[in-house]
C-alpha cells in the first residue's frame, strides 16, 4: 500500500518536475554491463576505466548532496517519486537489504538543483516503524535530514554498477551507460537504511569524463 502524496512521473524528461503523475511502482535498477563488490570499492578502479574524480564520488563515504551542491554551486533538493510499503520482500534490491529490519519502506527520489537539472537518482529502503523518525522532513536529501538530528553515521560503500537504462535516459535527457553504486547507512553500530544511487553523465561538465570504456573483470 503506498501513502497518500504527489509523485513526479518517473519517465518525465530532465528539467520538467512539475509533470506528475498518482502512482509509481518498481524502482530503476541499471541492467548491468559490469559491476564490482567490496574488494573494487576497497582498492579503486585503474584510472583509464574510472576517472579519479568519478571514483571520489562514487567510492568516496562523503555526502553526495554536499558534493553536488560544490559542483554545481546550486541548492541540491529532491523529488520524491514514491513510497512504497514492501513489507519483508527483496524487491530486486541488492542481497545485502537483508540487514535492514523489516517490514520496509521503499523511498524513491531525484536529486536535482534548484533551477530544475536533475544529476542523480536514488532508491533507499528503511525499516517502515522508523522512517518518520529519520526522515522528519521528506522533501529534503537523507543527509540533511539525518544531519538535522545529529545522528552519527557511517557510509558503508558495498558495490559500484556500470549499465544502461531506458528510463533514466528520459529522465536524464542523457545517453547511458550510467555508473551508479549501493551502500548501507550505520548508526549506533546498527544498519539504517540501503540506498542505490545512479549519476547522470550531465556531471561530465563538472568531473570531466567517466574515462569507462575499458572495465575490468568482475569481483
Amino acid at each position: 500500500m503506498k501513502e497518500s502524496l504527489t509523485f513526479v512521473n518517473i519517465l518525465t524528461p530532465a528539467v520538467k518536475p512539475s509533470q506528475v503523475i498518482s502512482g509509481a511502482s518498481a524502482w530503476l535498477a541499471l541492467d548491468v554491463l559490469w559491476q564490482g563488490g567490496g574488494t573494487v570499492v576497497k582498492r579503486g578502479l585503474p584510472h583509464d576505466q574510472l576517472s579519479p574524480a568519478w571514483q571520489i564520488l562514487l567510492l568516496g563515504d562523503g555526502s553526495p548532496t554536499r558534493h553536488l551542491q560544490l559542483l554545481t554551486r546550486e541548492r541540491t533538493e529532491v523529488d520524491v517519486i514514491d513510497m512504497s510499503a514492501i513489507g519483508m520482500a527483496p524487491d530486486d534490491a541488492p542481497q545485502i537489504i537483508d540487514a535492514v529490519p523489516g517490514p520496509r519502506l521503499r523511498r524513491q527520489v531525484w536529486l536535482r538543483t534548484s533551477s530544475g537539472q536533475r544529476l542523480a537518482y536514488a532508491t533507499s529502503w528503511w525499516e517502515a516503524s522508523h522512517v518518520d523518525e529519520y526522515l522528519q522532513n521528506r522533501s529534503l536529501p537523507i543527509w540533511a535530514s539525518l544531519t538535522r538530528i545529529r545522528a552519527e553515521l557511517y557510509r558503508d560503500i558495498r558495490g559500484i554498477h556500470y549499465g544502461h537504462s531506458q528510463p533514466l535516459e528520459v529522465a536524464f535527457g542523457e545517453r547511458g551507460p550510467f555508473w551508479g553504486r549501493h551502500y548501507l547507512f550505520w548508526h549506533n553500530g546498527k544498519p539504517l537504511t540501503l540506498i542505490y544511487e545512479v549519476f547522470s553523465p550531465y556531471l561530465t561538465r563538472y568531473l570531466g569524463p567517466t574515462r569507462a570504456e575499458v572495465l575490468p573483470p568482475e569481483h
